[in-house]
């Protein structure tokens, strides 16, 4: 019995160091200010964030960047993968572990200042002709839900950009958080386009795998809200989104 039991303790014990040694991989698409890729390495808000949750921790990880359907998929099926930044949806709610929130955003619906536009409801965004929006976008499947016949889905937010700039489009959809960057590749500037109303508001999270370990997904979250107390995520937040403001810590 001794020698089963000291078997058993070690084989406990290797299990134990092995999930504390466990790298993970944490994922996310090119998407400003949260994370793109300048000189061959990897900025952004987010990205920021989780460096230092890394440092924090201890732990073993690696950012990498990929688009949106194929880190998602692997997000679903591996262990120890975290994906940021990711709208925390019902839908979305039991297929991850959540950390968080970074970011809270508004999406509105804008037009152009110079056609002069007004939309109050969605009938309006229904009769403005075609809708532009990416496809993998969760407002895209709101949309859809919500039956508005005039949705025309996209393979990227460029594309949506540029065909509103040649006026193939009287409406886009983004969010304030994202706005500028959104429009600069197709040369346009936050003061070319006038607000409409707030079509849904949306908070970001870092989504570990469900085989990830609990206790590591604890972790982070108590060492983000260790962030928000000594100041370090306001910084960086004010760094790289001076004009929006702070999620609301959960409670």
């Amino acid at each position: 019995m001794d020698l089963l039991r000291r078997y058993v303790v070690l084989v406990v014990a290797m299990l134990i160091c092995a999930q504390a040694h466990a790298e993970l991989r944490i994922l996310t698409e090119p998407g400003p200010p949260t994370a793109f890729m300048k000189d061959g390495e990897l900025h952004g808000f987010g990205v920021d964030v989780v460096r230092q949750l890394i440092t924090r921790t201890g732990g073993h990880a690696q950012i990498e960047m990929m688009p949106w359907t194929r880190a998602y998929t692997i997000a679903q099926r591996e262990p120890d993968v975290g994906l940021f930044a990711m709208v925390r949806t019902p839908d979305r709610e039991k297929r991850f572990q959540w950390v968080g929130p970074l970011l809270h955003g508004k999406v509105r619906f804008y037009s152009l200042k110079s056609n002069g536009l007004q939309v109050n409801t969605l009938e309006d965004v229904a009769a403005s002709g075609p809708l532009a929006v990416p496809k993998q976008w969760y407002s895209y499947e709101v949309l859809k839900d919500q039956g508005l016949n005039n949705v025309y889905g996209v393979p990227t937010p460029k594309t949506m950009v540029t065909m509103f700039r040649h006026g193939r489009v009287n409406l886009i959809m983004l969010e304030d958080i994202l706005l500028g960057d959104m429009l600069a590749p197709a040369g346009l500037k936050p003061a070319d386009v006038q607000p409409q109303m707030v079509f849904m508001e949306s908070s970001y999270y870092i989504a570990f795998s469900l085989d990830t370990d609990p206790a590591i997904v604890a972790t982070w979250q108590n060492e983000l809200a260790e962030m928000r107390r000594d100041g370090s995520f306001s910084a960086i937040f004010r760094q790289w989104l001076p004009d929006i403001e702070l999620p609301e810590a959960p409670r």
